[in-house]
């Protein structure tokens, strides 16, 4: 009687955790986060397909915070990065500049200085006051040292770019953007970093008092399959992050061995007068193609790699959001279980905390799918620009390098005609 009195205030794919068996699992694989089936495991050329990086015209529709730049009210950009020394530490800064036209702002500009553990700041107070939303990654703060200078040239500019699109996707966010936290940081000359404690630590005490030892059930079929697309997805990450490590590293010492080879070329000139002409050439040939590739391992680890490294914490993200909601899932279903199964009079109302519970899984469940539908449109985005720009690096690669040796035959025929002319004479 207990249960059918529940029925009415419970949704019933909630309630039929209690009433009915779960459904049979099923083999199910991913396009965007919804379960399809397939006879096969993924294949290489299905890759391609569940990136869904062909056009896709019902991809703007599907998402629910398409924004045109004639809607969009708040503007941040990172850049112009310095480096400070002083006694205690050395550091670098990045100018943070903001244009806005909403009303929770004093000004319309603002432009303030901001160091990374100020973005981590951030991006943790977002957590904290955000956890059913997914927040985007930053860029690793430590790096192996002796192997990358972080005070570098290269690195900043990395980094700046990776903070930039960090700020640029917060600021996009439908809620995020309202965040009071956001604001603090766009604004303050000084931010309080010490005010607020880790809400996120609270809840997670509370889930686990609350639910200790309740078995939790399956996830929904769409979380599910959400999991087994973000496991997949970062398989794929790692093997092109690594493949790609590897070609970089072989293209570098290619490089070292081809300018060596150009420079015996060259010296090889000065001492034969009558091959000077082709010889110098071919040296200046092969430091044609050691500039062209170059050029391309400099694309590669400044705007290939950073992309798949930020995908790679994207899903770490996204599985962190995924264990939340599992987490509040728990706290719902040991809630109402406990309440079922104690022996109340008929007409026993339901607790208030069951409902708060099952009113924060579905706002959480809703918070999910918009930002996975939000991921997945800047996904496919990103995905396009990543591989159309690497193809244009290696097409002009080639082509620098094509012009190069063609404009030896000239020389080589020219040299040949000379030799021919001499020899009439």
């Amino acid at each position: 009687l207990l249960m059918e009195k529940y029925q009415n205030a419970v949704s019933p794919d909630l309630m039929s955790l209690f009433v009915s068996p779960p459904p049979p699992a099923q083999e199910a694989s991913l396009t965007n986060g919804a379960p399809v089936e397939t006879p096969s495991p993924a294949s290489t050329s299905s890759l391609f397909n569940r990136l869904q990086l062909d056009d896709d015209p019902e991809a703007d529709v599907r998402d629910p915070y398409t924004e045109t730049a004639e809607t969009r009210d708040l503007f941040v950009t990172v850049d112009d990065p310095k480096k400070h020394v002083s006694t205690m530490e050395t550091y670098i800064t990045y100018r943070v500049s903001t244009k806005t036209s909403r009303v929770e702002f004093d000004l319309p500009e603002y432009c303030v200085r901001r160091r990374y553990q100020d973005f981590d700041w951030l991006r943790m107070k977002l957590e904290d006051s955000q956890p059913t939303h997914l927040i985007p990654p930053l860029p690793e703060k430590f790096v192996m040292k002796g192997v990358v200078d972080r005070f570098s040239e290269e690195f900043v500019e990395t980094r700046m770019k990776a903070l930039d699109k960090f700020l640029k996707r917060v600021a996009d966010h439908p809620v995020l953007s309202f965040n009071p936290h956001l604001n603090a940081f766009l604004t303050a000359k000084d931010l309080n970093k010490r005010q607020g404690l880790a809400l996120l630590t609270k809840v997670g005490e509370s889930v686990k008092h609350v639910a200790g030892g309740y078995k939790l059930r399956p996830r929904p079929a769409e979380f599910c399959a959400m999991g087994e697309y973000l496991d997949t997805f970062n398989q794929k990450l790692g093997t092109i992050d690594r493949i790609a490590q590897r070609i970089l590293k072989e293209q570098s010492e290619y490089l070292t061995e081809l300018r060596e080879y150009g420079t015996v070329y060259s010296s090889w000139a000065a001492s034969e007068e009558e091959l000077r002409r082709p010889l110098e050439g071919v040296g200046g040939c092969v430091a044609t193609c050691c500039g062209a590739l170059d050029d391309l391992g400099d694309g590669m680890s400044q705007d290939f790699l950073p992309v798949l490294r930020e995908y790679v914490l994207y899903v770490e993200s996204m599985k962190n959001v995924l264990r939340k909601r599992d987490q509040s899932q728990a706290e719902y279903e040991g809630r109402l279980e406990a309440a079922i199964l104690r022996k109340q009079e008929d007409r026993t109302p339901m607790p208030a905390e069951v409902e708060k519970c099952q009113d924060k899984v579905e706002c959480f469940n809703a918070d999910l799918k918009a930002d996975w539908e939000r991921w997945q449109s800047n996904k496919r985005q990103d995905f396009k620009l990543l591989l159309t720009g690497m193809a244009d690096k290696n097409i002009r690669h080639y082509e620098k390098c094509q012009a190069a040796w063609e404009s030896l035959l000239t020389v080589l025929q020219d040299k040949q005609a000379e030799d021919k002319t001499h020899e009439t004479n």
